[in-house]
């Protein structure tokens, strides 16, 4: 019997679940198709487990300082496999859980391949063995794309997953490696970066650009550039990597070349990190049966409503192009159902600049709007606060004030924040307020006459603010 639904979606990611679990609170009969785990890539090999173990090597770090405060430890010794363990428990434990939520709202869940047959049939080929697989086609009303990205493979990097690795070969280490060359200086890059230093590696990051995190304010990541120098990492910028000599897989040699004077060098490592980017998941998915559209690189072309050239097809996500980021998925999957339903009231055009950045290196770096460079760039007349952790008193209370600093950009003539960039301990988790004011056009003057709690490593955005109008209180 044909199965008929009013939106199926292509792709279980934090953009594609969370799609089908609103588009079922709004009444719409809903399949999702999913070839691998219910979460995605960010879930399963992405954001949840890389936190997870950001999270244990901070413990490391912690524990390292800990004579600092007073407290005396032995010798640390971290057990890369049993951390992998925890952090794979963590992924199933809430993929599970992503389960649950599509039972609980009526989703029906194909776990196979998606492939579209026209505008409105899909062809679901599942492989319940290595000899048995079904295929089922099953209609939709409106179709939602969500696949994804994968990373990139280039062919003078030779992926063999043992020794040459990419992202998902490094969350599945048993052992440490002893010297790691991380290629990209992208946030993925400087994650793992944190990670593998804290486990005891020397850490070299090869990145093509001027400088590492070329999205972040440039002020912000100088001083996490410090900090990666002071613990080891070595950051190697405009340069590009030409070969690898994988023949021994304990001194893999790595030919580098200078962008700017052209000269080579060569360095040995035991292992090798890829991470030079994304590219989207539209091959085999049958566009070419639609009236979609995809750009040059291969990312789906969507209007602001996400809708494509086939008026009943929509895409979110990572398969439309950068940011590519899990929060920005979600939002798009839920104002995306939203417009299909018509009751979708207010602006449904997603801004790059209503988008927050955060990245869980240590120090943490988190963003959003306008760097003070682009602002300038734009030819904005821009103030500028700042405020650094040394005169914060939480900053120094918990031993972080020499890597923390708060940069907020205010439009000269309206006082309006356009920028907000942060360094430092746990302001991953305080990004959402400044992006929660810049939503609703708030200023300057709306951060200073708000009381904020001491101690509290937050109140260095109310002294950035006061920075701005040269009214600092504690420098």
């Amino acid at each position: 019997m044909e199965k008929f639904f009013d939106i199926v979606i292509i792709g279980s990611g934090p953009g594609g679940y969370v799609a089908a679990i609103r588009a079922s609170q709004l009444g719409f009969s809903v399949a999702i198709v999913e070839r691998e785990e219910l979460g995605g890539v960010c879930l399963n090999w992405g954001c949840i487990p890389t936190k997870a173990l950001l999270h244990y090597a901070e413990i490391i770090r912690l524990i390292k300082h800990s004579n600092e405060c007073g407290i005396t430890t032995g010798n640390i010794i971290p057990n890369l496999g049993a951390m992998i363990d925890q952090s794979r428990r963590v992924a199933a434990k809430l993929s599970n859980g992503i389960k649950n939520l599509m039972k609980k709202h009526n989703i029906e869940v194909l776990n196979g391949e998606g492939k579209l047959l026209n505008e409105q049939n899909i062809l679901v080929k599942q492989f319940k063995s290595e000899n048995n697989i079904t295929q089922t086609i099953i209609k939709a009303k409106s179709i939602i794309i969500a696949t994804g990205a994968r990373a990139i493979r280039l062919d003078h990097i030779p992926i063999d997953h043992k020794n040459i690795l990419n992202y998902k070969d490094a969350l599945a280490l048993r052992e440490i490696p002893k010297n790691l060359l991380i290629i990209g200086g992208g946030v993925m890059g400087v994650e793992f970066a944190t990670l593998y230093s804290a486990l005891g590696s020397y850490v070299t990051i090869v990145e093509a650009m001027p400088r590492i995190l070329m999205n972040e304010d440039q002020e912000i990541v100088n001083i996490l550039e410090k900090d990666f120098i002071n613990s080891g990492i070595k950051i190697l910028t405009n340069m590009e990597l030409i070969s690898i000599n994988s023949d021994d897989p304990f001194n893999i040699m790595a030919t580098i070349r200078n962008s700017q004077d052209g000269k080579n060098i060569k360095l040995h490592f035991d292992k090798v990190l890829s991470l030079v980017g994304l590219v989207p998941n539209t091959e085999d998915i049958g566009l070419e049966n639609t009236a979609v559209k995809c750009d040059k690189k291969g990312f789906i072309i969507v209007n602001d409503d996400f809708s494509t050239n086939q008026p009943n097809i929509y895409a979110i996500g990572d398969v439309i192009g950068a940011p590519m980021l899990a929060h920005k998925a979600s939002h798009e999957g839920v104002i995306c159902v939203e417009k299909i339903a018509g009751i979708c009231s207010h602006e449904t055009k997603v801004s790059k600049n209503s988008i927050p950045s955060c990245i869980y290196s240590t120090p943490q770096i988190a963003s959003v709007g306008l760097s003070e460079e682009k602002a300038k760039e734009l030819g904005i007349s821009v103030k500028v606060g700042r405020f650094s952790g040394i005169a914060n008193g939480k900053a120094v209370a918990i031993g972080e004030e020499k890597n923390s600093m708060v940069k907020l950009i205010f439009d000269t003539k309206t006082g309006e924040l356009i920028g907000a960039h942060m360094v430092g301990s746990n302001v991953t988790e305080m990004i959402y307020g400044l992006n929660l004011l810049k939503k609703i056009e708030g200023t300057e003057e709306d951060i200073i006459q708000t009381i904020f709690p001491h101690p509290t490593l937050s109140e260095m955005i109310h002294e950035a603010s006061l920075a701005a109008n040269e009214r600092t209180l504690h420098i």
